[in-house]
């Protein structure tokens, strides 16, 4: 059952660190959190949800992804 625990404390700080980068770059998803579905699977695969999003959201988000490059208008 270690296993286990650790795969589970491993996702979940996984979800820690994205919600603690993406509030350094202005960004909040209230859904953030791991999809229950996948916590279930002997053994547990746990799956990040990331969950929806305004369209304003998105836009940050695809701008902290890909940083306008140099020199482009």
């Amino acid at each position: 059952m270690k296993t286990t625990t650790g795969t589970l404390d491993a996702a979940q700080e996984a979800v820690t660190e994205l919600r603690e980068a993406l509030a350094r770059a202005g960004i909040t998803l209230p859904s953030l959190g791991l999809d229950a579905v996948t916590l279930t699977a002997d053994p547990p695969r746990p799956l990040v949800e990331l969950g929806r999003c305004t369209v304003g959201t998105a836009r940050l988000l695809a701008a902290a992804v890909l940083p306008e490059e140099e020199g482009r208008s």
